[in-house]
């Protein structure tokens, strides 16, 4: 199955943004040409496009090539040519965020949309090679939406064991004309089968403000705490979670990637599903949040994307991770409602 198709990138680092004036309380990330100076000796080159790969002379064959040390890494390269040069074995956490396909525009490339049974079989191919690089009982997380999402769910039911579908809502977005807003993206969690997977529920608990409170026989609170701040419980994680945020331009977490993720989304993810020092693949990095969190929570990580300009993207947020580990509605141990407080640089 080959790599979906692109158009060609634009040269330079200005493959996605434009040089609007900003606001001055604008915080989304941008690249100079500076960064791409500084930054681009970091990336891992194995994609075809960049000419020599790792180890210089182009592209190795994966069937001829001894694994590559990608631990820390961010690497350019496509995923389906990147799996067979990695690790097996090594990687207790793997989350996904592939294309949804819809043709859309990532700024160095435009995904071409596939029909539903071509894109099951890619999604299977890349799986192939992702769970490869999985020990067993290790946990996965796909990232979809209404279109792609049952085409995730077959092919990882052909697999692995598909324990639950996480649905996230998106606050953002335009309304239609004709039909009912999309409001929400999914997250299909699985686990390698082989070994009992990890999970942590109790480092992704979410504070919830109690507004009808119950009280024992004695008076006080029951399951829940009264606090200067107000009365509130730490409740189990559910598979509905109306608490994130989608990066927009006052968040210093914000890039200009057209799909990206909220790091505290990645937070429940990393710490439900991983101990602190295991490996989390991040496949379809994007502008790098997964690795970005990883690293915050004292993870280790390999990020692979295909365009260039957000491996330069992810390698930026990754310098500031290593001096600023705070997460955004993530505060003492425990997830915020959404607005609650913030954890404002």
């Amino acid at each position: 199955m080959n790599p979906p198709e692109f158009r060609e990138p634009d040269p330079g680092v200005s493959g996605v943004p434009d040089a609007t004036p900003r606001s001055p309380r604008n915080r989304t990330q941008q690249i100079t040409p500076e960064d791409e100076l500084r930054l681009a000796p970091r990336i891992l080159e194995l994609h075809p496009s960049a000419g020599a790969g790792a180890g210089g002379g182009g592209m190795i064959p994966p069937e001829d090539a001894a694994p590559i040390d990608a631990l820390g890494r961010v690497i350019h390269g496509e995923v389906l040519e990147v799996c067979p040069r990695l690790e097996r074995g090594a990687y207790a956490l793997l989350v996904a965020d592939p294309p949804y396909n819809l043709g859309k525009d990532f700024g160095g490339g435009r995904w071409k949309a596939m029909g539903d049974d071509e894109y099951e079989a890619w999604t299977g191919a890349w799986l192939d090679g992702a769970l490869a690089l999985l020990r067993p009982g290790a946990s996965i997380y796909v990232c979809g939406d209404w279109r792609s999402s049952s085409a995730v769910y077959r092919a990882l039911s052909r697999r692995v064991e598909v324990r639950n579908r996480i649905v996230w809502e998106r606050e953002k977005g335009r309304a239609a004309a004709a039909n009912w807003k999309s409001a929400h993206e999914e997250i299909w969690y699985a686990v390698v089968p082989g070994a009992e997977p990890y999970f942590d529920r109790e480092a992704v608990r979410l504070r919830r403000r109690v507004l009808a409170p119950y009280r024992n026989p004695e008076g006080g609170a029951k399951d829940w705490v009264e606090a200067p701040d107000g009365r509130w419980r730490d409740t189990a994680p559910s598979n509905c979670w109306t608490d994130l945020s989608v990066p927009f331009w006052s968040m210093p977490e914000n890039t200009e990637h057209p799909t990206q993720k909220p790091e505290k989304l990645a937070a429940k993810l990393i710490l439900a599903s991983s101990a602190p020092g295991d490996a989390v693949l991040d496949l379809f990095s994007g502008s790098g949040t997964t690795s970005v969190v990883a690293r915050k929570l004292d993870r280790r990580f390999t990020a692979v994307e295909a365009e260039r300009f957000w491996c330069l993207a992810a390698l930026k947020r990754l310098e500031g991770a290593a001096d600023d580990p705070r997460i955004q509605g993530f505060e003492g141990g425990v997830f915020l409602e959404r607005n609650a407080r913030h954890a404002e640089p």
